[in-house]
């Protein structure tokens, strides 16, 4: 019998251990990223206070069809502009158990464009 790999717990566990090693603080909050089957998220998390400073995601309007790299770029670009407004310039990064490639990756260089250190 073959066993069925459930992916989705495969990435939770990984995002699991990557979070037991990073945290956002209100100096360097934590941007994490979440990737669906049709959009794409992200979010500027202080995790000392359990607050979501600022989020963008490719449901909104004027970013057209989302799961796709130029989408998740435009994403990774609007919040790095909503964070800068907030007064936040340096993240932590946290990519969610996903691989770095594809439209995290697109999504990361996005919001480094916009202005965000990381």
């Amino acid at each position: 019998m073959i066993k069925k790999i459930d992916t989705n717990a495969q990435r939770l566990r990984r995002h699991k251990r990557v979070r037991a090693k990073i945290s956002g603080t209100p100096e360097r909050p934590r941007l994490n990223v979440f990737r669906s089957d049709a959009n794409i998220y992200a979010q500027v998390i202080d995790d000392v206070n359990g607050v979501t400073i600022v989020s963008a995601s490719s449901l909104e309007k004027g970013f057209g069809p989302g799961s796709n790299c130029e989408a998740a770029k435009k994403v990774g670009q609007t919040v790095a502009q909503r964070a800068k407004e907030k007064g936040v310039s340096t993240v932590v990064f946290d990519r969610g158990g996903y691989v770095y490639h594809g439209r995290v990756k697109a999504l990361a260089e996005g919001a480094r464009e916009g202005g965000l250190e990381f």
